[in-house]
């Protein structure tokens, strides 16, 4: 999994990983808004209705080209019955899905792409959902104006370096031998 990050939301810290190029939201954290003792068994319970097997379904053909469609079939007809039990990773193994992934360990628990994570939550809490959305929006408009500060410092060192070749190139003579111009390299940028 790649670069991790955490929000607040309603008291409740919900992580967030950068999987690919794409945002997972913790699933996990999602659900401790509903039952804090145990939240696998929430995500289950979500899991186990005909509309989100129906929702991951169609999530994953649209997103996902080696998604498996015959056990789609099979799962989603199952789906609503009082002895159809799904988890995430049943569904991944079962389906190769790739909207849903889950890790043990340090930063681990159920994360989904945040289309799935929005959806996820609406089913726990429609309150939770409209903040987390609000808070995952902020998060982004900072991470761009971080991104759009970057980009303008490398513009400006790129910028600093044809400077300095056009005058190496353009105003220093060619006689003079390398003692002396060594005198005329400007300085590097502290950036």
């Amino acid at each position: 999994m790649g670069k991790h990050t955490e929000i607040i939301v309603l008291a409740e810290a919900v992580r967030i990983q950068r999987i690919k190029r794409d945002d997972y939201i913790s699933l996990t954290d999602i659900a401790k808004f509903k039952n804090s003792d145990d939240p696998r068994f929430v995500i289950q319970n979500w899991m186990r209705t005909r509309f989100s097997i129906e929702f991951l379904g169609i999530w994953e053909l649209l997103n996902n080209p080696d998604f498996n469609r015959v056990e789609f079939d099979t799962v989603k007809n199952a789906s609503g019955s009082n002895a159809f039990v799904m988890t995430p990773t049943k569904w991944r193994e079962l389906t190769h899905a790739i909207g849903i992934v889950s890790k043990a360990g340090r930063y681990g628990g159920t994360y989904a792409h945040k289309d799935i994570a929005f959806e996820f939550a609406s089913w726990v809490s429609v309150e939770f959902k409209l903040y987390l959305i609000k808070e995952f929006q902020r998060l982004k408009e900072t991470e761009q104006a971080q991104l759009g500060w970057d980009i303008r410092r490398n513009l400006t060192k790129i910028n600093y370096r044809i400077h300095t070749d056009a005058i190496k190139a353009n105003l220093i003579p060619p006689e003079l031998n390398s003692n002396r111009s060594a005198w005329f390299t400007p300085a590097r940028p502290m950036c």
